[in-house]
């Protein structure tokens, strides 16, 4: 987890001390939910082994698997996030735990992947598992046993913070991809964990947030991606700090019991989000493991429940369960081939771990990068460049020289490598072109002098970094002029705070660029002095890199008038834009940060030849959409994103990926937009008012018009539809169509199929249309092939809340098929019977 979420730990462990011992009064509703949950049968049914292990071990061995540590001996070599010590008398192995949704977060460098947003937009299942196979074999390699990933909550919220690390808004695509990513995952050897188990759908105050979610909804839009991984195998699930329905949902008997292990067979643990965990009492609701413990958290699973069990109010058969879950996954994936009752196995040697192959990573991430990449807009073939507009190119904007490679939060890391746009687009345009850089709007700015900084230049980077764990100084700030500044904190994997007098402009978690992540703030100063407060904690203990940064709004100004004309002289403007998603904080707004808009505006004025590239891990608002020629979406594409943006500008490969969130128009057309009880919630309730009308549900319900619709996505040519048939029996339906390659390159096209309402449902909520199926088609110039998308059977029903159960919409239904949710050239219609 981040430092961010660390630092909440603290404080939410504080908060709930106090509510460890009520949580002990209510400790006979637990028992029934205990003998509800079917626990004791299926430790029951547990391997004789891990069943003779747990009986062979003691008490406080058997509370050390449920209650997570941080005194790991090695944590500064291998740097993992959590750690569970193992039992050496016994040949137990310890487990490490390590963050991991867009690659292994260690103390050594890992391979930093596109965002799983990006991943999910190839619509490419195969990819997907590949995605996980690097996550898996990175975290066996650098040491780590366990994997914090992936993550499959919804995008239900366009302005949350993670949407970057989460798949989509749409529950088959969320499910289909973590399937996959959990089955590449554990194909290497590491243990997935499924995450936020559930509804942590933002990050505004979301450890204590209630997220009151209906029970068609909850079952429909937020569950299925969970229940794929589930059935996929995952060896573990991590519960949300949020509530769900009133419960904390690491306590919540329905969610971890009833549904996760009674409905879907669930047989991995269930771990909490760090410092979720608020009694020992949790471990009776479904949570077999309180992560992270002291010095960050309570240790509620160490000694209050040691306490409970020793005094009867919780029975040691609940800590015999969750035990032989942790120890179960353990066996499956070989790590207890050293272990017996009678002490480690002579001669036995433990699963071996590969070497990094950061080769074979690579090239994984630059597919990923290439098929997730959405060209959203191309008028005139402004893409791919060639002739003059591929030799005379000016650049603009900080993350063509300073690569956003990652959010913020839990998944930064540090990569391998990097490739940076500007040197690749450089190199492929080749010799004699001309390409120029310009910042336009630098973001991270230039180190504050002396002369403005009172003690000297904050600048402890590189060779100069700082032989310590910790910052925090008070400096005299003296502005040259009244206007805007941007402030930049630069630092390494570290918790940053930064103070004008006295007020907190920057803190918690910040966007990665290259190797140190950034902490931006559009400050407004009159001229003179100012008290400016540094704070950061190093991520490396007795390593800290920290640098203080500005632009004045005279560097501002001359910033963008020597773009704007170095615009004017190219035959094309390649504008570098970029948003800040992160964790532990969710965007006030969807316009780009920091004046960006009106950068892209004023240099598409000069040049209507100009092709912005975005950097973005949600939707993002437009406003000089029509005045460029192109529009091409990267996310946060990795290490390998700078190769990957040359490849797809200039042809060598084509954008693979199509959307999977709708755009909005603008702030004023959004679903949570005029209620907060929705987004961001009121008196600590947020409200799922909207029910299943999540996505492009709520657009197609309302008749609302979007920026780009769910699915939508550009390739550098043009696909025909024709020849719709729909076939329909009791194992599900089937369309199969006709595509066809009407242009002049090979392309990637994804025909999406929707269904349509049922006229027998009653009482239910049924979208317009609803995704039901789709396929990944490649196909020569010309060339034409006839595709069959098969619907399952899950996708004909909705979740009936009165009879708690899937049931078939019935009747006759329709069927489109298209490029995406708004563009649906075919349709036909179909008999659905029970």
């Amino acid at each position: 987890m981040s430092r961010y979420r660390r630092g909440r730990a603290r404080r939410a462990g504080r908060q709930r001390t106090s509510r460890a011992a009520a949580g002990a009064l209510a400790v006979s509703t637990g028992l029934a939910a205990f003998a509800a949950g079917g626990l004791t049968a299926q430790a029951a049914a547990s391997p004789g082994g891990v069943a003779a292990l747990v009986s062979a071990m003691t008490l406080d061995e058997k509370l050390s698997f449920v209650q997570g540590r941080w005194d790991d001996p090695q944590q500064q070599t291998v740097g993992e996030s959590g750690y569970v010590p193992g039992v050496p008398r016994l040949g137990i192995p310890p487990l490490r735990l390590t963050d991991g949704p867009a690659g292994v977060r260690a103390a050594r460098p890992a391979t930093a992947m596109p965002v799983p947003v990006a991943l999910a937009s190839s619509f490419d299942d195969g990819l997907a598992r590949e995605y996980g196979r690097v996550l898996g074999r990175d975290a066996r390699a650098l040491g780590m046993d366990v994997v914090l990933a992936p993550m499959v909550n919804t995008i239900r919220v366009p302005y949350a913070g993670r949407n970057f690390e989460a798949y989509s808004e749409d529950p088959l695509v969320n499910s289909r991809t973590v399937a996959q990513a959990v089955k590449g995952i554990q194909s290497a050897g590491a243990i997935a964990t499924t995450k936020h188990f559930a509804a942590n759908n933002q990050e505004t105050e979301r450890g204590t947030i209630n997220a009151e979610v209906g029970e068609q909804a909850l079952q429909e839009i937020e569950l299925p991606g969970f229940e794929a991984a589930a059935k996929a195998g995952t060896g573990a699930v991590m519960c949300s700090y949020n509530q769900l329905n009133g419960q904390h949902s690491c306590g919540n008997s329905t969610l971890l019991n009833s549904i996760l292990r009674q409905q879907w067979g669930f047989g991995g643990w269930v771990m909490s989000d760090w410092g979720a965990t608020h009694s020992p009492t949790d471990i009776v609701h479904g949570l077999d493991q309180d992560m992270p413990g002291a010095p960050r958290g309570d240790d509620f699973f160490g000694a209050p429940l040691k306490t409970a069990i020793q005094n009867g109010s919780i029975p040691v058969t609940a800590l015999d369960g969750s035990v032989r879950r942790i120890l179960g996954v353990m066996e499956r994936f070989g790590l207890l081939r050293c272990a017996s009752t009678k002490g480690p196995r002579a001669g036995c040697t433990p699963p071996a771990r590969p070497a990094l192959d950061t080769a074979a990573d690579d090239r994984v991430a630059q597919k990923v990068a290439e098929d997730g990449a959405v060209l959203l807009r191309n008028t005139g073939g402004a893409l791919p460049l060639t002739g003059a507009a591929a030799r005379s190119i000016a650049l603009v904007g900080t993350p063509a020289t300073q690569p956003v490679i990652g959010g913020g939060g839990s998944s930064e890391l540090a990569p391998t490598s990097l490739t940076v746009p500007r040197d690749e687009i450089v190199k492929r345009a080749g010799t004699g072109a001309d390409v120029s850089y310009h910042p336009g709007l630098n973001t991270t700015g230039t180190v504050i002098p002396g002369s403005a900084l009172s003690g000297g230049p904050i600048d402890f980077t590189g060779a100069n970094a700082l032989p310590v764990s910790s910052y925090d100084q008070t400096r005299t700030l003296t502005a040259p002029e009244d206007g805007d500044y941007l402030l930049t904190l630069r630092s390494t994997l570290s918790t940053t705070s930064l103070k004008v007098d006295g007020k907190e402009v920057t803190a918690g978690g910040s966007l990665r660029f290259d190797a140190l992540k950034n902490a931006t703030a559009r400050v407004h100063l009159t001229k003179g002095t100012h008290s400016i407060t540094v704070q950061a904690t190093g991520y490396i203990p007795g390593r800290l890199e920290l640098q203080l940064n500005w632009t004045t709004p005279t560097q501002a100004r001359a910033d963008l008038d020597t773009a704007v004309t170095a615009a004017k002289k190219a035959k094309t403007a390649v504008v570098f834009a970029y948003d800040e998603g992160t964790e532990g904080a969710d965007r006030s707004t969807l316009a780009l940060p920091y004046g960006q808009d009106a950068m892209i505006s004023a240099v598409a004025k000069a040049n209507p030849n100009t092709v912005v590239v975005l950097n973005t891990g949600s939707a993002v608002t437009m406003p000089w959409l029509k005045q460029v020629s192109g529009v091409l979406d990267m996310y946060y594409p990795g290490q390998m994103g700078g190769a990957a943006t040359a490849r797809l500008l200039f042809g060598d490969a084509a954008p693979g990926g199509r959307l999977t969130q709708t755009f909005p128009l603008d702030d004023a057309h959004t679903m949570v937009r005029g209620d907060p009880h929705r987004f961001p919630g009121v008196n600590g309730q947020e409200t799922y008012s909207e029910g299943v009308y999540v996505g492009y549900r709520w657009y197609d319900q309302q008749k609302q018009k979007t920026l780009f619709p769910f699915g939508h996505g550009l390739s550098y040519t043009n696909f025909a539809y024709s020849g719709l048939k729909v076939r329909s029996d009791r194992h599900g339906l089937s369309a199969a169509f006709t595509i066809t390659n009407t242009g002049k390159r090979a392309g990637d096209e994804v025909p999406q199929v929707y269904l349509g309402a049922s006229p027998n449902v009653h009482g239910a909520q049924q979208a317009v249309r609803s995704l039901a199926g789709y396929g990944k088609v490649h196909l020569r110039p010309g060339q034409s092939r006839r595709v069959t998308i098969a619907v399952a059977p899950r996708r004909l029903q909705y979740w009936d809340a009165t009879r708690h159960a899937w049931t078939t919409g019935t009747g006759t239904r329709d069927i489109w098929v298209g490029p995406s949710s708004q563009n649906l050239p075919l349709h036909g219609k179909t008999t659905v019977l029970h």
